[in-house]
């Protein structure tokens, strides 16, 4: 059935409850549009027989007048760091190439006992870490937008959560869900123009989530629209005794002020994210996001974030840190690859020089350099105290304003090659997402318009802790005012 694709969750929903068309019709043809464009490498591990025996056994409940709630029979794509029970789950990279866990995650869980539909294991970068899906080991994800003017380059989607977005974006998946460590829900639904969001640190559980960094990672929904956001959150959040960094907070109804508006809220625009070098577009977008809350009648605000400029060398020492620490583990004795050696040492090394990319190995580098005797002190030690200055810089910000606006990403998504030989430029790719991972704050990226060369543009809203409420409320109403509706050609 024609249109099915362009579907939100929230139309997907009505149509499903009124009977226009079958969750499995539904499934099927986003399976389609699966195999019509699978050049744009979305998928690593593609699951159609699951996915229609998920939408079969949501028809079977709305016929007997069930629902398992408001994802119900929604075709999605799991981000490949989401480990699923008989399904492959890869963390985009050769380690764990054969890995089939015998177990699911908390939030893959929450929203197969949803009612989800699981189209497939989206692509990443390897272990999530890159900002433009360029490191994974099954391949790049290539973005469905194409510049105009006659420049005919591939884009990257962003990254890690590449494949997620592009998903979205090109109609192949309703929602996706993505995991932010750095930016990486927010930076790839900026430049795929959709809609992405990291909630705060501890909203949803990381268990079953394969780790890069356990004090950053934070799992989120990748959707076409803030509503839709906010419907799959209330499915993927919540307490989990598993996980030892879960809040233990009850679940509020994100979507409940969607549409309440901006009048009287006072939202921040803080001097230290006017970055040098930045493109005019940017600046512009960011003027045109205070503009339109400034009509609706929020109060725009300048503050000042005075820690923001150390946010992403003290992210570069920590996050690395924890991943040196986290991926010990893969060592080929337990599971994924392993590569022989003449003894358990050069099994081990052989294993991991083999298993790991350079994106990897760089990381592990890193991480171990600046934990090693002798340099923690000055580095890591000294990271972490810059952290609490940031999160101190946020707390006090929140005292005067309800929510922060700031640009995404500091460009539309580059071409493909474009920055693979420099990864200090890479790493800048998230200057304005890493100071809300550093708090442990709920962030959102929605498509404020397009560039000079028609390619998406985010705008970027930073909340107070645990107040998704709040965020999702000024999120409708830049959503609104932005009216984007432009989608990449051929999708």
């Amino acid at each position: 059935m024609s249109g099915l694709t362009d579907l939100t969750i929230a139309g997907a929903r009505a149509g499903l409850d009124s009977g226009d068309f079958s969750a499995r019709e539904l499934a099927q043809a986003h399976i389609d549009a699966m195999a019509q464009h699978k050049a744009l490498n979305a998928f690593i591990t593609e699951t159609p027989e699951r996915a229609l025996a998920d939408a079969d056994a949501s028809d079977a409940r709305r016929a007997k007048g069930e629902s398992a709630g408001p994802m119900d029979g929604v075709p999605i794509a799991m981000k490949d760091l989401f480990c699923t029970e008989g399904v492959r789950s890869t963390a985009g990279s050769h380690i764990l190439e054969p890995f089939v866990p015998p177990y699911e995650s908390t939030v893959s869980g929450k929203l197969k006992a949803g009612g989800s539909v699981m189209l497939g294991k989206a692509n990443l970068d390897e272990f999530a870490m890159g900002s433009a899906n360029i490191t994974s080991y099954f391949g790049p994800v290539t973005n469905p937008w194409v510049a105009g003017g006659g420049d005919n380059r591939q884009r990257v989607p962003g990254g890690s959560s590449g494949g997620s977005a592009a998903a979205v974006a090109a109609r192949i998946a309703i929602a996706a869900t993505g995991t932010d460590t750095g930016g990486s829900i927010r930076q790839p639904a900026s430049f795929c123009g959709i809609v992405g969001l990291k909630p705060t640190y501890g909203r949803c559980s990381r268990w079953g989530i394969v780790a890069f960094a356990s004090s950053l990672d934070q799992a989120g929904p990748m959707t076409r629209t803030v509503e839709d956001a906010a419907t799959m959150l209330q499915v993927m959040a919540g307490h989990d005794p598993k996980d030892s960094t879960s809040a233990p907070y009850d679940t509020p109804n994100f979507a409940e002020k969607l549409r309440a508006g901006v009048k009287g809220l006072k939202i921040g625009v803080p001097k230290e994210y006017r970055v040098d070098g930045m493109p005019a577009e940017i600046d512009r977008i960011w003027h045109q996001g205070a503009d339109w809350l400034r009509a609706q009648g929020a109060d725009v605000v300048e503050i000042s974030l005075p820690h923001t400029k150390y946010a992403l060398p003290t992210y570069y020492i920590i996050a690395p840190a924890e991943a040196s620490s986290n991926l010990a583990r893969y060592d080929g004795v337990r599971y994924g690859l392993r590569v022989p050696g003449k003894d358990l040492k050069e099994m081990y090394e052989n294993t991991r020089a083999e298993g790991f990319g350079a994106e990897v190995k760089r990381r592990i580098m890193i991480g171990t350099y600046v934990l090693s005797a002798g340099y923690y002190d000055a580095y890591y030690l000294k990271a972490q105290k810059v952290r609490s200055l940031i999160l101190r810089d946020f707390t006090q910000a929140f005292e005067q304003v309800d929510a922060i606006l700031t640009p995404t990403a500091p460009s539309a998504a580059f071409a493909l090659g474009e920055k693979q030989d420099d990864p200090v430029q890479m790493y800048l790719n998230d200057v304005f997402t890493v100071p809300a991972s550093m708090a442990g704050l709920p962030a959102i990226s929605v498509p404020g318009g397009l560039s000079d060369e028609g390619l998406p543009l985010g705008l970027h809203l930073i909340g107070k802790p645990f107040d998704e409420v709040t965020l999702v409320q000024v999120a409708q109403a830049l959503e609104e005012a932005a009216g984007f509706s432009a989608r990449p050609a051929g999708y």
